[in-house]
C-alpha cells in the first residue's frame, strides 16, 4: 500500500530492532560500565575507542566525531539509506508488518530498495548453488574436487554454478516478480545493444561475497570454459547500490565472530585461499575482491578486530614471494599506519599460496604458516636493503637512502625509531641508528610534489549594512567543565529516571546556565519529570522525540549514552549530592549577585531596600548550608 509509514510501525521497528545487535554487525563492542558497551567508531577513524552504545536506552553516540542517534539513525548513517530505507530494512529483518497511511503522498524512494536487492542476491545464489548440482556444472565439481574442496566445503561457502545459457537466471527471478531493471541494477544481468537482457555471470563458478551481516550483496565468478568470450580469470560484481567493492572482504561474515574473540585478522589473496584456511582452522581469513587491500578495508577490519591503543591485536597478511607479492607488500607497510595492531606477513618459502599449501602439505601447514608470521616492516625493509650489494660503501648508502624513504611515508612516529634500527641492522658496518634517522629526517623535508602558488583570492566586498543577518551569540561548548554538574544532573535524568524520582523536585530551569541543558531540563519537565519516567523504557526516545531543536534533540541522545562516571549502579545517595550540587551553585550565582547589587546601593539613601538585599543574602546563606545538612544527614 503506498503512503507514509504510521508512526506506531516506527516505533515497534525501534522496539524490536535492539540496537546493540544491529551495532555489532558493524563493529566489535565491549561493556564499559554498568549497562554500556564501547567500540571504534565506524564513521570516522580513530585510535582509541569513543563510540558507546546503550541498548536499555536504544541510543548510539561518539564523542570523537559527535554522529549520535537511535537504531534507525544508525542504519542511516552507516548505509548511506533515506529514513524510510532503513525502516523498511529493519523491519524487513526483524519481521514488523509495517502500516502505512492510506491516501497519504508514497514517501519511498524512487528503484529498488535494499532489501528488494539483496532479495534478488539471496535467490540468485540459492539458485546458482541447485545447478551446481546439475550435470553441465561437471567442470565446476572438478575445479572444487582438485583443490580438494568436497561438497559440504561448497555448501558451507554457498559455492554455485551459473548455467551456460544466456538468460537461466534472468527467467527465474522474472519469474519470482523482480524487474528487469531492478535486476540490472542489481548487477545480476546485463543488457545487450538491442536492449534484451542476459546473465552476468554464465559458465563460471560462483562464490557469494556477503556483508558483515551475511547478506549476499555481490559474487565473485571464475573462468571455467575455454571459449569464455570475457577473457579475465575472475569476474566480480560491479558497483551497485549495495556494493562497494572498497567496502567489502570476502569471508567477513564468517570471520568477524573469531576476529573479535582473538584480536587477529588474516588478509589473504582470493575466494579458494579463504575457504582454505577457514577449512584448515585458520578462521578469521578474509579476502579482498577484486581490488588491491585499501584504507577502506582496514577500517572495516579495525572495528572487527577491536583495533585500539592497549589491545594487542594483529592483522597478517599472506602473499606470494615473487616480485608481485613484495609489492602488495610494501603497498601494506605503506597503510601499516592504519592499524594500531600489529602487522606481520606470512610467506609460504616455497610461493605457495594457503590454498596449494593445504593441497600438497595439509592443513596443520596452513596454520603454520601463519603461525611463522615474520613482522611486516621487517619483511619490506630487508627486501629493499637486500636489492644493494652491501659489500660496497655507495651501495650501503643508496640502501639506507631508499628504506630510509619508505619510513618517511610512516605517520606514527612512535615506530621510526623502530624501523630505523632495523635498517641499521641490515645494513650493518658503518651505518649507526642515527644516521638513518638523518636519512628519515631529509627524506621527509623533500617535497613529494611541486608546490603550487595558490591565486590570491579578491577581497570580498562587504555587504550592506541592512542586508546583514543579525549575529547569534557564540554558545560555550556544553562540556566545559564549569557545565559539568549540569550535564551529570541530566543524564541521571535521562538514564535512571526511576533512582532520580522526585528528588529533583526543588530543580527548575534556572539551575541550568547551559541553553542546551536547560533546554533538555525543560523537556525533562514539560514530560512530568524525572518520575514520569520510571519503568518506561522508551524515556529517552520520548524526550528525545519531543524536542523542536534539533540541537537540542542531539544533546538527549549524546546524554542518554554517555557513561556515569561511576562504576556502579547509581544509588540515591549519588543522586542526591548532584542535585544539592546543582542547587548550590545556583545560591552561589544568586549570593554573588545579591552582593554585587550591595556594594552598589546606598543605604541612606534608601535603607529598606538595603535591608531587603541583606535579608536575601542570609536567606540564601542560610538555604546553601541546609543543602550541605542533606548531604551529610543522607
Amino acid at each position: 500500500m503506498a503512503g507514509r509509514i504510521r508512526e506506531q510501525s516506527i516505533q515497534e521497528v525501534r522496539e524490536k530492532a535492539r540496537i546493540d545487535d544491529v551495532v555489532s554487525q558493524y563493529v566489535t563492542l565491549r561493556r564499559a560500565g554498568t549497562g554500556a558497551l564501547k567500540g571504534l567508531c565506524p564513521f570516522h577513524d580513530e585510535k582509541s575507542p569513543s563510540f558507546n552504545v546503550t541498548p536499555s536506552r536504544g541510543f548510539f553516540k561518539c564523542f570523537g566525531c559527535q554522529e549520535g542517534g537511535d537504531v534507525i539513525d544508525f542504519v542511516m548513517k552507516i548505509d548511506a539509506l533515506s529514513f524510510t530505507e532503513a525502516v523498511e530494512r529493519l523491519a524487513e529483518k526483524y519481521a514488523v508488518d509495517l502500516q502505512r497511511e492510506e491516501g497519504d503522498r508514497d514517501d519511498r524512494p524512487r528503484g529498488p530498495s535494499r532489501g528488494k536487492l539483496v532479495e534478488a542476491h539471496k535467490i540468485a545464489q540459492e539458485f546458482y548453488a541447485e545447478q551446481l548440482l546439475a550435470p553441465d556444472a561437471l567442470i565446476a565439481r572438478q575445479f572444487l574436487a582438485e583443490r580438494d574442496f568436497d561438497r559440504e566445503a561448497a555448501e558451507r561457502f554457498g559455492v554455485g554454478f551459473a548455467p551456460r545459457d544466456g538468460d537461466a537466471l534472468f527467467k527465474h527471478l522474472r519469474a519470482r516478480g523482480f524487474t528487469a531493471d531492478e535486476l540490472a541494477i542489481a548487477g545480476l544481468v546485463g543488457r545487450s545493444q538491442r536492449g534484451s537482457a542476459y546473465d552476468r555471470f554464465r559458465g563460471r563458478l560462483l562464490w557469494p561475497i556477503r556483508d558483515a551481516s551475511g547478506d549476499v550483496i555481490g559474487f565473485g565468478a571464475r573462468r571455467l570454459f575455454d571459449d569464455d568470450r570475457i577473457e579475465a580469470k575472475y569476474l566480480n560484481t560491479a558497483e551497485t547500490p549495495i556494493y562497494k567493492k572498497s567496502h567489502v572482504l570476502y569471508g567477513i561474515d564468517l570471520a568477524r565472530k573469531e576476529m573479535a574473540k582473538s584480536g587477529q585478522a588474516v588478509v589473504v589473496e582470493g575466494y579458494t585461499d579463504v575457504m582454505a584456511c577457514h577449512l584448515a582452522g585458520v578462521s578469521t581469513a578474509v579476502a579482498t575482491c577484486g581490488t588491491a587491500f585499501g584504507d577502506d578495508h582496514a577500517k572495516v577490519l579495525r572495528r572487527f578486530i577491536d583495533d585500539r591503543d592497549g589491545m594487542r591485536g594483529e592483522v597478517v597478511f599472506t602473499f606470494d614471494g615473487d616480485a608481485a607479492g613484495q609489492a602488495a607488500a610494501l603497498k601494506a607497510f605503506k597503510g601499516d599506519q592504519n592499524f594500531v595492531s600489529q602487522t606481520y606477513v606470512a610467506i609460504e618459502p616455497d610461493g605457495l599460496d594457503p590454498c596449494d599449501l593445504r593441497i600438497k602439505k595439509g592443513d596443520e601447514a596452513v596454520r603454520e604458516l601463519v603461525g611463522k608470521r615474520q613482522p611486516l616492516y621487517s619483511f619490506v625493509l630487508r627486501n629493499v636493503v637486500g636489492k644493494y650489494d652491501l659489500a660496497r660503501a655507495d651501495s650501503r648508502v643508496d640502501a639506507v637512502r631508499e628504506a630510509a624513504g619508505l619510513v618517511a611515508s610512516i605517520r606514527d612516529q612512535a615506530k621510526v625509531t623502530a624501523f630505523a634500527q632495523e635498517i641499521s641492522r641490515l645494513v650493518g658496518a658503518d651505518v649507526d641508528t642515527n644516521a638513518v634517522l638523518r636519512e628519515v629526517r631529509r627524506a621527509s623535508s623533500r617535497p613529494s610534489a611541486p608546490q603550487q602558488q595558490r591565486p590570491r583570492q579578491p577581497a570580498a566586498t562587504a555587504p550592506a549594512a541592512s542586508a546583514e543577518p543579525p549575529r547569534r551569540a557564540p554558545m560555550p561548548h556544553p562540556r566545559e567543565p564549569r557545565f559539568g554538574v549540569e550535564r551529570e544532573t541530566l543524564k541521571l535524568a535521562v538514564q535512571h529516571p526511576l533512582v532520580v524520582g522526585r528528588t529533583t523536585a526543588d530543580v527548575g530551569p534556572d539551575d541550568f546556565t547551559h541553553p542546551l541543558y536547560r533546554a533538555v531540563w525543560q523537556l525533562v519537565a514539560d514530560a512530568g519529570g524525572p518520575a514520569a519516567g520510571a519503568g518506561d523504557h522508551g524515556w529517552a526516545a520520548r524526550l528525545r522525540d519531543a524536542a523542536a531543536d534539533p540541537m537540542v534533540s542531539a544533546m538527549v541522545a549524546e546524554l542518554a549514552v554517555e557513561p556515569l562516571p561511576t562504576a556502579k549502579e547509581p544509588d540515591a545517595a549519588y543522586v542526591l549530592q548532584h542535585v544539592v550540587r546543582l542547587l548550590e551553585l545556583t545560591d552561589q550565582r544568586r549570593i554573588a549577585d545579591v552582593k554585587s547589587r550591595l556594594q552598589r546601593a546606598d543605604a541612606a539613601a534608601d535603607p529598606e531596600a538595603y535591608r531587603q538585599l541583606f535579608a536575601e543574602l542570609a536567606r540564601l546563606e542560610q538555604h546553601r548550608r541546609s543543602l550541605r545538612d542533606r548531604v551529610v544527614s543522607d
